[in-house]
């Protein structure tokens, strides 16, 4: 019998040969079976994970839903299991995680990327390729799962993203391959990963009339990635200038929404400033016939949260005087708002910061995160229904 050199056999050869003795026909049973194992045990792990032997059913049915309880997870140089136990406490499902990529300026056309982050050069471990998939696979033990949700970073001067424009037909051109690039990097990462929902662009305000550009993307990244996608638009009126919501999976909104003009407000107060913007959320809601989910919702812990929920506290100043009644307070009016609305789909509060202590440092107190605080509680208790 003429036996082939070995590494030189074509698997139509290889299949023949070894069918052709009793040793290669057990030997390509054993292939078969292989490969059998293989492919159930990549479907096993598409499947959801169970939720955690200490989990309610009513936490398990919570997991299961369609609605995102969700919280924008800050990034760090690792990540633990114990990380999470306050999260499964306050019944979240969901977090967002936030890699980077980095424009030179506002009008430079070209989106840097980078995945093998060390601390204090480009980023935290939690930012990279690596990182995001371990927080990942740590969060969805416990039945949490990831949106991913990549931004970009203006070097320099900090300018806000929305302020990305470029100055003519070539440098939009040369912006948007290099975006799309960046955003299929990801897309590949959320695929492999089965990272369970991707956002493909944050606050991007001046780019979104380019419709054609934006479908052309999307039509790229669903190519790679099989969940769902959506934009998170920012409050000041891109949500509403965005046409291509058809042809993504849920309406994403940044909801810093000013609903006060004064200190202090009343939750009634409150409830009657969200009313202009619960209008116009429900005409782009009835538009398109999609789900709504706030990408991002959060206030701080001073008196003028619901002024300008936009602005971070002056890290520059002193820190400032803070004020937990009415934080808790701009929380309860945004659930009640929205969590019974049937078209609103959840949100992802901002933002949550791993370990963070009860006494931990007063200026992160009095920022966004609500933990610790009675706003904590507010959250803790709509996600629980």
């Amino acid at each position: 019998m003429l036996v082939p050199e070995p590494g030189k056999i074509s698997p139509p050869y290889a299949a023949t040969f070894l069918l052709r003795s009793g040793r290669g026909r057990a030997s390509l049973l054993l292939m078969a079976v292989v490969a059998g194992v293989a492919a159930w045990a990549w479907w096993v792990r598409t499947l959801p994970r169970p939720a955690p032997a200490f989990a309610s059913r009513s936490a398990v049915a919570r997991a299961a839903d369609s609605r995102f309880r969700g919280v924008s997870w800050v990034a760090a140089d690792s990540a633990a299991s114990t990380d999470f136990s306050a999260l499964v406490r306050n019944h979240v499902t969901w977090i967002a995680q936030t890699p980077f990529g980095w424009q030179t300026g506002t009008a430079e056309p070209s989106v840097q990327l980078h995945t093998e982050r060390r601390p204090g050069r480009y980023g935290y471990w939690g930012e990279s390729d690596y990182g995001l998939s371990q927080t990942a696979q740590q969060a969805r033990q416990l039945g949490i799962r990831t949106l991913l949700k990549p931004h970009l970073w203006i070097r320099g001067n900090g300018a806000w993203p929305g302020a990305v424009e470029m100055q003519s037909a070539a440098g939009w051109q040369a912006w948007f391959a290099s975006y799309t690039a960046f955003i299929v990097h990801y897309a590949q990462l959320a695929e492999s990963e089965h990272l369970e929902a991707l956002c493909i662009g944050t606050e991007l305000e001046k780019t979104v009339g380019h419709e054609a550009e934006w479908r052309a993307l999307i039509g790229r990244v669903r190519q790679v990635y099989h969940g769902p996608l959506t934009y998170a638009a920012n409050w000041s009126g891109e949500f509403e200038q965005i046409r291509f919501w058809d042809a993504l999976d849920f309406i994403g909104i940044q909801a810093y929404f000013p609903v006060s003009s004064k200190a202090s407000p009343t939750k009634a107060e409150l409830l009657a400033g969200w009313q202009p913007h619960l209008r116009a959320i429900e005409r782009v809601q009835r538009r398109f016939g999609k789900p709504v989910v706030f990408t991002e919702a959060g206030y701080k812990n001073t008196p003028d949260a619901a002024v300008e929920p936009w602005k971070w506290p002056d890290r520059t100043a002193a820190v400032p005087a803070t004020d937990e009644a009415t934080q808790a307070a701009c929380y309860a009016a945004l659930f009640e708002t929205f969590w019974p609305r049937p078209w609103f789909k959840g949100l992802f509060v901002w933002k949550w910061y791993p370990g963070l202590a009860a006494d931990g440092p007063a200026r992160r107190h009095a920022d966004f995160t609500p933990q610790h605080k009675p706003a904590e509680q507010v959250m803790a208790s709509w996600y629980g229904r």
